[in-house]
């Protein structure tokens, strides 16, 4: 484990050379910390520096010592004596006020040194398993889970009734073509149903969905999702026999969504919902419309990213050199969308109402927790929670700007607002003129701005996972797992690999240097090779070598380690395979996007998908000859 800091160490020298300054006492200080605290240290207790870093950058001034507890403070210089010499280059010694022309060098070498380690998981025990966080952390993530919920009922009995008016005021202008256009899908059967790739409530394997024999009576009740849907052949008798076959669940009966965790930070884990398999299945076909829809809307296509981060990030940089762009990050954010904000979005349209609620998971099971009724719409794990989310959060953001305003928008001022207000996921683009009143309706909307990961008075912004300073990008390259003590750790090579190359692009090259003799104990052979190549390699501007030519094709060849992986066996034959094959072989060409790519671990995904199917339980390296590219 001493490897970590050993990185961490070269990584600090390399940068220190680039800032024209020394890190020896940092590279001290480290070393003495990481022997006293552990891991944490380097995932929680830099990381929490980092952000402390990011706001004194928004706020355009050195904070006081209270915001980094655990480091000590130069009164003098008015500032925390660790990395000092990289903070003297961004903050004025003495006043702690924000350089004029600050480095931006040592701004990156800022973060990459205290946020390098924010996303590590824990270290695998003897049998290979990670625990990402302990059942104590889990246990009062859950306690979360379930404050959120009450937070939204104590958001729904307060909301004033005419905020809800405004906010179906402007849902209707935004969405109404939109909503107009799904009713007609609904009306006419153009519903294309899928299964997603994770998990189901009712714990079915993934083949094993398309013989799912369970539906609920609200979805037939809509009256747009008979249980024909699961069949591929509609002649009478095979309907008789699936009706005598399926179990038709009444609203008491129904299984609820199950709430799980699953790996964020040391610090806390992520919490999900894992949808029942009808429900997820109807969910993908109404998010096909929806999203469809969506992108022939010329206002709502550059406003509410879907499938692309890029223009989140371009705004991002723009915000940061112009300042006339604010970036904003929500706390919990589908967590508290309530069902009252989707009720009222929906409203107009009652058979579209309707259908989006007989597609919805009343009841959650949290463990520790028991069985709770939900207030919100969904968490994370239904198919309609992003797209409706973004909805939702756009709508707020529009009411935010008439309030300031003063004035009610029109779709005139749609077009004005194109390209300056954006929604993706969680992750807002706003006018900065607007944005304290944009944070004022969402806060009214019973939503959190997590103030330190939002900025809009200094030139630092953030978004969709790239940061930027004054237009300079100044994102950081994260370890992701710890460093493999034998070849054995397969998952913990393969993810060295990939930071190591990331660390070259990044321009970190003693780094990556380091990395490389680190690798090449490991691994006996570690070639150069293109960025698309399956082989374990390095990425290298001198390009890949290879040892041999094929003896057919002629094509470059070259030995090295490949990721080998096998799906757990789950084979699926009759009808439900008959589905399968002709839901992924027939999707319409307005869907095509839709359609996900397979798992790049689940190698077989193509070849055996009837045979095996699912993410693989084990990755093994093994060594071969491959193309280099």
């Amino acid at each position: 484990m001493k490897s970590l800091t050993s990185l961490w160490s070269i990584t600090a020298q390399e940068l220190a050379v680039r800032c024209c300054t020394s890190a020896t006492r940092d590279i001290t200080t480290v070393a003495s910390r990481y022997e006293h605290e552990g891991l944490w240290f380097l995932a929680v207790t830099l990381a929490d520096l980092g952000k402390a870093i990011e706001k004194w950058l928004e706020q355009g001034f050195v904070g006081p010592s209270s915001d980094v507890p655990k480091f000590k403070w130069d009164s003098r210089l008015g500032r925390p004596r660790f990395l000092g010499g990289f903070l003297d280059r961004v903050f004025v010694p003495g006043s702690g006020v924000l350089l004029e022309d600050p480095d931006i060098e040592a701004i990156y070498a800022l973060r990459q040194l205290t946020l390098m380690f924010s996303k590590i998981e824990s270290p695998p025990d003897r049998k290979g398993q990670v625990s990402v966080v302990t059942p104590a952390r889990e246990r009062l993530a859950m306690s979360g889970f379930i404050q959120c919920e009450q937070d939204v009922k104590v958001s729904d009995a307060i909301m004033d009734p005419s905020y809800m008016m405004d906010f179906q005021r402007v849902s209707n202008m935004l969405y109404g073509d939109v909503f107009t256009k799904m009713e007609r899908d609904l009306q006419h059967g153009n519903l294309f149903p899928k299964h997603g790739p994770g998990g189901v409530a009712d714990r079915l394997t993934q083949n094993g969905k398309w013989n799912q024999r369970s539906w609920t009576a609200r979805l037939q009740e809509a009256g747009m999702f008979p249980e024909e849907f699961l069949l591929v052949n509609q002649q009478s008798e095979r309907v008789a026999k699936l009706r005598e076959e399926l179990d038709i669940l009444e609203p008491g009966a129904e299984t609820p969504v199950r709430v799980i965790s699953v790996p964020k930070t040391m610090k806390t884990p992520r919490i999900i919902a894992i949808e029942p398999t009808a429900m997820q299945y109807m969910q993908q076909a109404l998010a096909r419309s929806l999203l469809s829809a969506v992108k022939e809307n010329s206002f709502l296509s550059t406003a509410i990213g879907i499938d692309d981060q890029d223009p989140n990030r371009d705004l991002a940089r723009r915000g940061s050199l112009t300042g006339d762009l604010a970036t904003l990050d929500l706390s919990e954010a589908s967590d508290r969308v309530s069902n009252q904000h989707v009720l009222a979005m929906f409203e107009d349209w009652p058979g579209l109402s309707q259908a989006i609620q007989a597609t919805r998971s009343r009841k959650a099971d949290v463990r520790g927790h028991g069985v709770q009724r939900l207030a919100k719409f969904a968490s994370m794990g239904s198919a309609l929670t992003f797209p409706i989310e973004a909805m939702v959060f756009l709508t707020i953001i529009l009411l935010g700007i008439e309030r300031e305003s003063g004035t009610l928008l029109t779709r005139k001022d749609l077009k004005k607002l194109s390209g300056r207000v954006r929604v993706f996921g969680d992750d807002l683009i706003v006018p900065r003129d607007n944005v304290l009143f944009v944070c004022d309706e969402l806060e009214t909307f019973g939503f959190r701005v997590n103030a330190s990961k939002s900025f809009w008075t200094g030139r630092f912004r953030e978004s969709c996972g790239k940061e930027y300073y004054d237009g300079h990008d100044v994102s950081i390259v994260k370890v992701r797992r710890v460093l493999p003590p034998t070849r054995q750790y397969a998952s913990e090579v393969i993810a060295t690999v990939e930071f190591r190359n990331l660390a070259y692009k990044a321009g970190l090259w003693q780094t990556s240097r380091w990395l490389d003799d680190y690798l090449r104990k490991l691994l006996k052979h570690f070639p150069n090779v293109a960025p698309t190549s399956s082989l374990l390699g390095r990425v290298s501007v001198l390009g890949y070598q290879y040892e041999r030519l094929h003896p057919t094709t002629h094509s470059p060849l070259t030995k090295g380690f490949y990721v080998s992986s096998q799906s757990p066996r789950d084979p699926l034959e009759g009808d439900g395979a008959l589905l399968k094959c002709l839901a992924r072989k027939a999707t319409p060409e307005p869907y095509k996007w839709f359609v996900s790519e397979p798992d790049p671990l689940d190698l077989t995904v193509e070849k055996e998908h009837l045979e095996r199917t699912g993410r693989p339980k084990r990755v093994d390296i093994k060594l071969g000859t491959r193309s280099p590219f």
